[in-house]
């Protein structure tokens, strides 16, 4: 409880110097780390951020400059965001992110968390984003990210939160763009080349990127290749229409876990099946969608999109080589009305949205080396997945410093299973899922660099394609164990600045209950499989309490110096009526999720420090910190098994400067500067394979060429 006493009394100072401040001068408008009259849209309606009573971190260009060095591992744009945890499996772009803990139990992707890309949603309609390969990091403008439950408005994929990612626009004049390149230890290289223009309505980018590495670890090469079009349409000053085109390859070989003692003997090997089965991931993703905005005079508007994926999915793991070919279309359309005067205003938007899925999917034995039994089919099915959702969002903003905001929705998710093999019995089966979830908030600005909030929202989480399709009772067919996870949340948060707007803060403060938890677990005889529960056979739900706080502030004593630090306090711990026995591939050994135990890979304590100074305008150094406390493998919370806490120290160093006209940025970024060995990931493997090491020092140079 120390952390809270000292929070509330950092708050309480805080408070007494802003009116102290304002006492008989006049006011100014905020300015919180990006202005507090910024408007938002990942809400799915434009906003003032004073006037959301939601949990909002802006990602902007200030941030990732200072955060983004290799410009394709997707953790390091979300370094200073507090609440969200990304684990980097192989130093490339494969990574696993949850955000308040959840998704944390998935083994792969982002699980419950809504994520657009330029308003495209990447999810699947159960809310599952398998990665995030389509993102070219280096051609990023902004990202949103509101953290809590959101299914209210964004259905089962906003369970745990909300990432919106914007990349750059052309540039304005005729013609401009840049080529990059950057290079580090182990073979890790990216190149980048991009260009776009302004001619009179029209505005648009084109981009191409391709990145390869080695990794660290044995069996940890991995490479991609990226290629975007985004164009801005304005046919009038009302209306606005966006199309994307983007294509995307990436692979990776799964080096996968590793038990204790492989992990003293070497960190760098692979585990024992991984390069015998030759274990990979390889993705192949065709991407064609548009967004809109069309306004009708100033006080009604419609926004849309739409899309449609093509895409194939192959994964060799030492029992089997799966092969999947999906088709995915959806779309959304949404009205909107603002009415009231100057003192009161009517914000009302009323929307629905669909996707499917089509999959069409085989599994042969591996037979080693990922070579393939094709005269043995394991599974032969197709599988549809479809998500329909409707909602309501309601906000009404009274005399400029008071917000309320009220919204709910209905979703419901269907799937459906067609197995062609029906050997050695029909495995076809149907599920549907649905739910009303809602949300509520207050925000109240007493004075225009302080805003309070408080909210009140649900989550709905049905098993995705990757938990359904697992059956740990037969190769082919739907888990039948599975249902959904429902969540309750509730959080309070401040946010503004003092002495003059050289330090700005935000803090929150949350709490979440879920029932029926995923958890992850093996069986014998299939080695390296991951399969999911929520409840037992006897009925025991599998249920978790979480509350914590999430700390960000930024200080500018002079004009050449901002340092930055991103807190998070987690208290994650499982909820169950009697002890749940962790299913191990060895079935003589017997642990038990215990009722308020730790969930797994969930430090109570995560940080991240970052110091810059620029020593003329041109010139730039920095330090960082990259701090976790000790977390657990499992629901048994083995001390012995724990991974111990660890701090990371990081240095980069940048240089601007000028050549007939034409722009050069060169930079260099170390990485784990005293060589710390240190786990990089860590999951709930009921095998005992569940450390992967992460990075000794790495190197990293860039060098960009830009003109205008």
């Amino acid at each position: 409880m120390k952390i809270y006493k000292f929070i509330l009394l950092i708050i309480f100072i805080s408070n007494t110097l802003l009116y102290s401040q304002y006492e008989g001068k006049d006011t100014t408008i905020l300015q919180y780390i990006y202005p507090i009259d910024i408007v938002v849209s990942a809400q799915r309606i434009n906003a003032p951020l004073k006037d959301l009573p939601l949990s909002v971190s802006i990602i902007n260009k200030d941030i990732l400059n200072a955060t983004l060095n290799k410009r394709v591992c997707t953790d390091e744009a979300f370094k200073l965001v507090p609440g969200v945890k990304v684990d980097n499996q192989a130093g490339g772009n494969r990574i696993h992110l949850s955000m308040r803990g959840q998704g944390i139990l998935s083994e792969r992707g982002i699980r419950g968390i809504r994520t657009l890309l330029d308003n495209i949603p990447l999810n699947d309609p159960a809310g599952f984003t398998p990665d995030l390969y389509d993102v070219d990091w280096a051609t990023l403008n902004k990202i949103e990210i509101i953290r809590g439950p959101s299914a209210s408005l964004f259905g089962a994929s906003a369970s745990g939160g909300i990432i919106n990612i914007s990349t750059k626009d052309g540039y304005e004049k005729p013609l401009g763009g840049e080529f990059l390149l950057s290079y580090g230890k182990f073979n890790s290289w990216k190149a980048l080349g991009q260009f776009g223009a302004t001619v009179n309505n029209i505005n648009y980018r084109v981009s191409f990127s391709r990145y390869m590495g080695d990794g660290y670890r044995v069996h940890t090469h991995y490479w991609g290749n990226n290629v975007y079009g985004k164009l801005n349409y304005y046919p009038t000053k009302d209306i606005k229409l966006t199309p994307v085109l983007f294509y995307t390859e990436s692979y990776s070989e799964n080096a996968e876990g590793l038990n204790l003692t492989q992990v003293n003997e070497n960190p760098q090997q692979a585990n024992p099946d991984a390069v015998p089965k030759h274990e990979y991931l390889y993705t192949q993703r065709f991407t064609s969608g548009i967004s809109g905005d069309i306004g009708f005079g100033n006080n009604y508007g419609i926004n849309f999109y739409g899309f449609i994926k093509g895409y194939k999915f192959q994964e060799a793991v030492p029992s089997s080589v799966l092969h999947r070919y999906y088709l995915i279309p959806g779309g959304a359309l949404q009205f909107n009305v603002l009415l009231g005067n100057k003192n009161i205003k009517h914000n009302i938007s009323v929307g629905t949205e669909f996707q499917t899925q089509n999959i069409d999917e085989k599994r042969y034995p591996n037979l080693g080396a990922a070579r393939e039994d094709f005269s043995t089919l394991l599974s032969n099915e197709t599988i549809f997945q479809s998500g329909v959702g409707t909602y309501l969002i309601y906000r009404i903003g009274l005399f400029d410093k008071w917000s309320i905001m009220l919204n709910g929705r209905y979703d419901y998710v269907y799937y459906k299973l067609d197995d062609k093999l029906k050997n050695p019995r029909d495995l076809s089966d149907t599920r549907n899922y649905d739910r009303i979830t809602g949300r509520v908030g207050i925000s109240y600005t007493p004075l225009p660099n302080l805003n309070i909030y408080a909210d009140f929202g649900q989550g709905f989480t049905p098993p995705s394609i990757e938990e359904l399709a697992n059956n740990p009772k037969s190769f082919g067919g739907f888990n039948p164990d599975l249902t959904y996870a429902k969540s309750n949340g509730f959080e309070f948060g401040v946010r503004g600045d003092v002495f003059s707007k050289k330090f700005n803060y935000e803090a929150t403060f949350f709490y979440l209950k879920t029932d029926n938890d995923f958890n992850r677990f093996r069986i014998p005889g299939r080695p390296l499989e991951t399969f999911y529960r929520n409840t037992d056979s006897l009925g025991n739900s599998l249920g978790s309490e979480r509350f914590g706080s999430e700390i960000y502030f930024r200080l500018r004593p002079i004009e050449q110096v901002t340092f930055q630090v991103a807190y998070t306090y987690s208290n994650f711990k499982y909820r169950v009526k009697v002890p749940e026995r962790i299913i191990m591939d060895d079935t003589t050994i017997f642990k038990y999720i215990e009722d308020g135990k730790f969930l797994p890979n969930s430090p109570e304590h995560q940080a991240y420090i970052d110091l810059q100074y620029n020593i003329i305008p041109e010139l730039y150094v920095g330090i960082s910190a990259e701090v976790y406390s000790r977390s657990y493998i499992d629901g048994a919370n083995i001390l012995a098994e724990s991974v111990p806490g660890f701090v990371l120290y990081n240095a980069r160093a940048g240089y601007n400067f000028n050549i007939y006209g034409y722009e050069l940025e060169t930079s260099i970024f170390v990485k784990n500067i005293f060589s710390r060995r240190w786990i990089a990931f860590t999951e709930p493997d009921p095998g005992g394979n569940s450390y992967q090491p992460g990075t000794p020092i790495e190197v990293f140079g860039t060098l960009i060429f830009k003109f205008k």
